[in-house]
């Protein structure tokens, strides 16, 4: 049995300040409704393929919590099979930190969205509402209206005539798509977190506009009775070299103010050889500058998403942090972000890099598993003999999107609850994105189908690339789709309470962490 820890250690452990990787291995939705404010949502349906990069260092502290569904045990015994040498189980899960009289939260990112209400209460960020802007906007008075969100999300849904600067580059660009300063700035993103933490970024800058946020962002416009744009299609342009000079100088400023740091490689790569600490090397640039040349070994993290999802990047808390942008601008405005928010060490760093492309995630286990699979034209044939059932272990929203035709959804960590729904036959073929998940959960399904098992060699993808048709919907549910929680944007039905239900929810974190008494927040 792994060792426990009681919530008042657990707690004491977090406010020491000192690393420690606070894990949560339910899926997203149980975790969205209740769950420990610097918990990382790390699903033990998936823990293979995102814990290397989420936990670095072998001998980072870590502590799993579930909420008494046995998860923690399993994924704790799992977890120091990978080397991982300081496993514990928190005692009495998620409900027992409840019962310790501890708070606990509901929704995503909380850290970084409670960060962002701090923010504009401690730096009165100004705001104004969508029928503000709506008159505005009739009035065709003198303005820009920036989405600081990544372009999915904007290209999904926007404020018309919006702009998309994401986050980090909006000191960067904002100049440029507004050099009068008589004209107004207004910084949207699709409820408040962005909208705020983008319109201080500037404010902060000294641009000599009016920067105002966009208040409750596309779901207040939205609610407003105002209709969206969908499919919108404008990118600020690459910056002058007058405005990249200004937004250097001007982060520079900031993130000075805030202690904030430079490095360069040679401390880089000692801070990397060093086993006694963590350091998370990210580059905050535009993914597609990241894809043309970044160094080795650094994640691509916008500065705009590294700070309204710090959790999903670093898993370690009170770990460094290595930032870098030849530009430096959006490194440094980030680093004040994160400085602001509590990381004690913080680093810019201005190199270029030779490695292109997004490089495969390091996926624990895999040499372990099971390396022959069956090709599409196999299971093809399989099928037309109804010699097979096929389980695709994917994450519900790829389901829907996409599947074997005859295909059941299941979560991996739940197959004891689901195969027995899924019909018995000769072969039982295992199947996911890319094929990996699958194959890691062959021998866990042979335990307990009582059929052959194998997986789908290059998963669904590969039965897609070789031209085979897949099947759409939500279809042959063998498990709930608890694995994720749906945006507002994307309930089937219920949209605009649901919209309403997390702007309520934003405002009141406030009020959550300062009850709650663990975050380190400056200004």
């Amino acid at each position: 049995m792994p060792r426990t820890i009681t919530a008042p250690e657990l707690r004491t452990l977090i406010e020491s300040g000192g690393e420690l990787a606070l894990i949560d291995v339910r899926e997203e939705l149980p975790f969205s409704e209740k769950h420990l404010l610097h918990a990382r949502s790390l699903p033990l349906s998936r823990l293979e393929l995102r814990l290397a990069a989420l936990v670095p260092r072998r001998a980072t502290p870590i502590v799993v919590c579930d909420d008494g569904e046995g998860l923690a045990e399993r994924a704790a015994e799992k977890i120091a099979g990978f080397g991982y040498a300081d496993v514990s189980v928190l005692e009495g899960g998620v409900a027992g930190w409840g019962k310790a009289g501890f708070t606990l939260f509901s929704g995503t990112n909380v850290p970084s969205k409670a960060f962002g209400e701090w923010i504009e209460h401690e730096s009165g960020t100004p705001s104004i509402d969508a029928k503000e802007l709506h008159a505005l906007m009739e009035r065709r008075a003198d303005m820009v209206v920036l989405d600081s969100r990544p372009w999915d999300e904007y290209h999904r849904i926007a404020i018309p005539s919006g702009i998309d600067v994401p986050g980090a580059e909006l000191v960067l660009r904002a100049r440029d798509l507004a050099p009068d300063p008589a004209t107004l700035v207004v910084v949207n993103c699709a409820g408040r977190t962005r909208s705020i933490i983008g319109a201080q970024s500037l404010i902060d800058a000294g641009l000599p506009n009016k920067v105002v946020a966009l208040r409750n962002g596309t779901m207040g416009w939205t609610l407003a009775g105002f209709e969206p744009a969908h499919g919108a299609d404008r990118k600020a342009p690459a910056p002058s070299p007058a405005t990249r000079q200004w937004a250097k100088d001007a982060a520079r400023k900031v993130a000075d103010r805030c202690g904030v740091k430079g490095t360069d490689e040679a401390a880089l790569a000692r801070w990397q050889a060093d086993e006694t600490r963590t350091t998370y090397l990210f580059d905050v640039r535009d993914p597609p500058e990241y894809e043309a040349g970044h160094l080795a070994g650094a994640i691509s993290a916008p500065g705009g998403q590294l700070v309204q999802a710090t959790d999903q990047y670093a898993g370690t808390m009170g770990s460094r942090i290595v930032l870098n942008d030849p530009l430096e601008a959006r490194a440094l405005m980030t680093g004040a972000w994160l400085k602001r928010m509590g990381w004690r060490e913080v680093y810019v760093l201005a190199a270029e890099g030779r490695e292109r492309g997004f490089p495969q995630p390091a996926v624990l286990g895999l040499e372990r598993a099971p390396s022959q699979g069956i090709d599409p034209a196999a299971l093809a044939d399989l099928l037309a003999r109804g010699a097979a059932s096929v389980v695709d272990l994917g994450s519900s929203k790829s389901y829907r999107d996409g599947h074997i035709a005859g295909a059941w959804f299941a979560i991996r960590s739940r197959l004891k609850e689901a195969l027995p729904r899924v019909p018995k036959r000769e072969m039982l073929v295992l199947t996911s994105e890319d094929g990996n998940l699958a194959r890691l959960a062959v021998r866990e399904a042979e335990a307990i189908a009582g059929a052959r098992v194998t997986f789908l060699a290059d998963g669904t993808e590969g039965w897609k690339a070789a031209g085979r048709a897949l099947a759409h919907g939500a279809e042959h549910m063998a498990d709930e789709p608890m694995d994720l929680w749906l945006k507002a944007y994307e309930r089937q039905s219920g949209v605009k309470a649901a919209m309403e239900e997390y702007l309520a929810w934003e405002l009141d974190l406030l009020h959550r962490i300062k009850e709650d008494g663990t975050c380190r927040f400056t200004n």
